[in-house]
């Protein structure tokens, strides 16, 4: 409540909107819902899943850093996360991800069910699905997207992904998920070429890092978007 009560320093507004027009983001329609969405992901530091997971760890509170990122939606139609080393098994030779319908968040956001989750050798590209999605909803839109990025995700034997909240503007809208009428599900042609467009991009990723990466990315109208990539821990 803290956080959320601050008020916006001198210019700040201004400034982020010189540079959203810098880097060619959409600029926000409305500053102020704005700085309220840049506060909660602050004010997120301090979540029950957060707090608790940094004490399990010995952490101290002035160890931990948060920036927030403002990014463009993708409105995906899939998103996913690729681990480029299996973090199950610790095989190289295998990249695992995850899969659901719309936004990444309900992977990230520890949503009620589970992902399509999936191995591909990099080798011979041959994928495996491993289980079928079971999440009940999905969330669609567009607009910005308001996420942490702390030195939390960097912390040796700490991995901070899925604690903090990410904020959308406009908020994204619910959908109940019919898996019966969806591609992942219900055609093996289009699964197995996403799937395997998949590996390629984290084979590209992983080779341009000269890394294991964790990726987080989105598919809408044809096209694949790499929105993030980070050291695999």
């Amino acid at each position: 409540e803290t956080a959320r009560a601050l008020e916006a320093p001198a210019g700040f507004l201004d400034r982020l909107r010189k540079v959203m027009d810098r880097n060619k983001i959409p600029e926000l329609k409305n500053s102020a819902a704005g700085w309220r969405c840049v506060k909660d992901v602050w004010a997120s530091k301090w979540n029950d899943r957060a707090y608790y997971s940094r004490r399990a760890r010995g952490l101290k509170e002035e160890d931990l850093y948060m920036a927030v990122l403002i990014q463009e939606i993708v409105p995906a139609e899939y998103a996913f996360v690729l681990h480029t080393v299996n973090p199950l098994n610790g095989d190289t030779g295998e990249i695992y991800g995850e899969a659901v319908p719309g936004l990444g968040e309900t992977i990230v956001g520890n949503y009620p069910g589970g992902a399509l989750s999936f191995t591909v050798r990099k080798d011979t590209r041959e994928p495996s699905v491993l289980a079928y999605p079971s999440k009940s909803v999905g969330l669609f839109g567009s607009g910005h997207m308001f996420r942490s990025d702390s030195n939390a995700e960097d912390l040796e034997g700490y991995a901070g992904a899925g604690l903090y909240d990410s904020v959308a503007l406009p908020p994204a809208r619910e959908e109940r998920l019919e898996f019966g009428r969806d591609a992942l599900t219900g055609d093996d042609a289009f699964l197995q070429e996403f799937l395997r467009n998949l590996a390629e991009i984290g084979l590209a990723v992983e080779k341009t890092f000269d890394s294991p990466q964790d990726i987080e990315g989105a598919f809408a109208g044809g096209h694949y978007h790499v929105l993030q990539s980070r050291p695999q821990v």
